[in-house]
């Protein structure tokens, strides 16, 4: 359900739906997004430089992975090729994405605020996410009731079945790529990983989703519960580091190692050079407010344009930039999730000049 968006105007993200087992799920999701999973796989077949062909075996060294930690989940990308009309390593390789060519391309910058942060005592999470302006054509917002699981609100593009979201137990995550550290490893995927913590109904299960399944690449996520619990995790192939508030009642987040053993100076040249002021930016706006922040302030600071054109709020822009960046990359969502209201607020665009929308998860 949609519950407010700018009257007269539409400028929000479509919301698809999907409820049952988990064919039936994929099936259901599958027919309502088969423009934007088509779109996808064209994106991936121009930008990865593979043909259909290439996809389909690369995308298939992948699913005896799948196949061992998350056999529902293959279950549903077969209905998801039988929604779209496409064949099942196609549906595959959506969910592996840029892992395909062993790349990552994109931004964001994350944040989590725990519930004494949070003016309302209650847990806020969220990001703005980066990434080639193609993607905003591509994505929606996905609502997830499986059977004997949680339900989830996320927002995802081209049939990917994780993202980042929420569910109706309070779990929410959000991420953001990082630079360097351990060499790509065969491995899951990130997206798979994703869905399978928003299945979860407990931080300490999210964590064991971590623990038990290998990751490919390394990534950071920012995490709550319906406890309250909060903290970010650093994923790498050989493991993860967590990080939590220390009392001061949020954290931030952007591209580049903040933990040990990776927080180097290897990392450090080898993330986005605009990551530091972003986080540096988006710790002074909260330490501000801590103890009062609310929904709206987390508007302001995600359109905030210190360091423009690479702030925050980014822009596409005509100078140089860091190679795993695309200068033509921008904010294509912001995301302000309240878990415990099972709400999610998403601009589509840049917050500075989009408004939101917001989207209940019941």
């Amino acid at each position: 359900m949609i519950e407010e968006q700018n009257p007269g105007v539409d400028n929000s993200y479509p919301c698809y739906g999907a409820k049952g087992p988990a064919r039936e799920l994929g099936r259901q999701h599958g027919a309502q997004a088969r423009a934007q999973i088509r779109g996808l796989l064209d994106y991936l077949g121009y930008t990865l430089k593979l043909s259909r062909a290439q996809l389909h075996v690369r995308a298939l060294r992948f699913l005896p992975l799948f196949e061992r930690y998350a056999p529902h989940l293959v279950e549903e990308i077969h209905g998801l090729a039988e929604g779209a009309g496409i064949p099942v390593a196609e549906a595959l390789a959506v969910q592996i994405r840029g892992e395909l060519a062993q790349v990552q391309d994109e931004g964001c910058t994350t944040f989590v605020i725990s519930s004494r942060g949070a003016a309302s005592g209650q847990v806020l999470i969220g990001q703005n996410s980066d990434v080639e302006p193609e993607m905003e054509d591509l994505a929606y917002v996905l609502r997830l009731e499986p059977d004997q699981k949680p339900a989830m609100l996320m927002w995802t593009f081209g049939g990917m079945i994780g993202y980042h979201g929420l569910n109706s137990a309070g779990v929410a995550h959000f991420a953001n790529s990082l630079g360097g550290g351990p060499a790509w490893k065969m491995g899951l995927p990130h997206y798979p990983l994703k869905r399978l913590m928003l299945e979860q109904r407990s931080f300490d299960d999210a964590l064991g989703v971590l623990r038990q399944a290998p990751v490919c690449s390394s990534g950071n996520y920012v995490l709550c519960d319906g406890a309250g619990r909060i903290a970010d995790v650093e994923l790498t192939p050989d493991g993860f580091a967590l990080q939590t508030d220390d009392g001061e009642g949020f954290i931030a987040h952007s591209n580049h190692f903040v933990c040990s053993p990776y927080a180097c100076q290897a990392t450090d040249a080898a993330s986005v050079p605009d990551s530091f002021g972003r986080l540096s930016r988006m710790r002074q706006l909260f330490k501000g407010r801590v103890g009062k922040l609310t929904v709206g302030d987390l508007k302001t600071f995600l359109a905030d344009h210190d360091g423009a054109p690479t702030s925050i709020c980014r822009h596409a822009h005509d100078g140089p930039d860091h190679p795993s960046v695309s200068h033509r990359g921008h904010t294509v969502a912001s995301m302000i999730a309240e878990p415990a209201a099972g709400r999610l607020h998403i601009s589509r665009g840049n917050p500075c000049v989009a408004q939101y929308t917001t989207y209940k998860l019941a």
